[in-house]
């Protein structure tokens, strides 16, 4: 019998190729003649990179620039002329200084350097996660990075970060890498939040990256500029795009300039890793993340996986440290059941290898009640 193990990872604990592999040793151990197959997952976000890598893609190095000028060291994937970059590798939260976050000052200019050297080396689709970003600046150092000339009334290059853009003037499109004219560039990502207003990139998610009540009105404003001087110069409006105000912005630009396209990041990573291909004839498919909650339900990694096994007739469980949300709930997306490590009356707070043993004692359980 087949079993398909498709986690995103366990946030703080595990990685997702660590999870699934905790898990198939768990249903090894109540079934050792099943046929475990191993497809880790992720949404765009934090260990995108790691998915692609577990799935067989190469793995280069390279120095850019975290979000606030320090030098950081990033990773992304590569399988012939295709390349993945994730974001919050380069210039995500987790990238920030020990002083902590900087609202106005944080920038996606590191992100536009690993996308110049994954084409110097030959990428011609680039594959870009954008979940979890330190910044709020609608891609604009991404943009620096690559050539284009941000100016202020006086002619001067604009400083990095969203807290300088409403002083910005002029958009200077002519130093533009050329070789981005020819690139596919995809963003991955589920979110689909606008640019700008209550419900765009500012608003919802500055607070997030540290921002004050004033510094999101400070942000807002230069997003606002950025969309008006890009719509002067492009001729086309991105700012309203389901999914511009993704990453603080950073779909924005490279919508508006890349030529970029959206699309919804479970559903990309699930074809990347070939889930299509292993799950028909499957027994079961078991999926799981570190909080199983209502933000899980509205689309991330267990729904897609769920949804994905559905159009094969296929059950879906969950493994996952917390879950907060009901029976009726989980069914309603897909997922026959979940299983928590609090039901094991343990504390989920535990080391890494901890965490893992006591992963594969629930992966047991799961075994018990639906491979018996």
């Amino acid at each position: 019998m087949r079993v398909v193990v498709a986690p995103d990872k366990f946030k703080g604990s595990l990685t997702a190729p660590e999870v699934a592999a905790a898990v198939r040793r768990g249903l090894l151990a109540f079934q050792p003649d099943a046929d475990v197959v191993e497809l880790p997952m992720a949404d765009g976000g934090d260990g995108t990179v790691d998915v692609a890598l577990a799935a067989g893609w190469d793995h280069v190095e390279v120095e850019a620039t975290g979000p606030t000028g320090e030098p950081a060291r990033a990773t992304y994937a590569v399988r012939g002329s295709e390349a993945l970059v994730e974001l919050a590798d380069v210039v995500g939260l987790r990238r920030l200084p020990s002083t902590g976050p900087d609202p106005l000052g944080a920038s996606t200019y590191g992100l536009g350097t690993v996308l110049r050297r994954a084409v110097d080396r030959g990428a011609r689709r680039i594959i870009v996660g954008v979940g979890g970003s330190a910044s709020t600046d609608g891609g604009a150092g991404m943009l620096q990075a690559l050539g284009v000339r941000l100016v202020d009334a006086e002619g001067v290059d604009l400083r990095r970060g969203g807290g300088q853009l409403r002083d910005l003037a002029t958009i200077d499109l002519t130093g533009l890498d050329p070789r981005f004219r020819e690139v596919d560039v995809v963003i991955a990502s589920d979110v689909d939040n606008p640019l700008l207003g209550l419900t765009g990139a500012a608003a919802v998610y500055g607070p997030q990256k540290g921002a004050s009540a004033g510094e999101v009105r400070d942000l807002e404003a230069g997003l606002t500029r950025l969309a008006q001087v890009m719509a002067e110069e492009t001729g086309r409006d991105c700012a309203e795009m389901p999914g511009s105000g993704a990453a603080g912005g950073a779909s924005f630009g490279a919508l508006a300039v890349l030529g970029a396209r959206l699309e919804p990041g479970v559903a990309l990573l699930l074809d990347l890793v070939g889930f299509a291909n292993v799950v028909p004839g499957a027994v079961l498919v078991v999926t799981g993340e570190g909080s199983l909650d209502e933000q899980s339900l509205r689309g991330k990694v267990p729904v897609g996986v769920a949804r994905a096994a559905a159009q094969h007739g296929v059950p879906v469980v969950a493994v996952t440290a917390r879950c907060s949300v009901g029976q009726d709930q989980l069914e309603a997306v897909g997922i026959s059941a979940a299983y928590s490590l609090s039901d094991l009356e343990i504390d989920p707070g535990r080391s890494m290898q901890q965490a893992a043993t006591l992963l594969e004692r629930l992966a047991m359980r799961v075994g018990k009640e639906w491979l018996s």
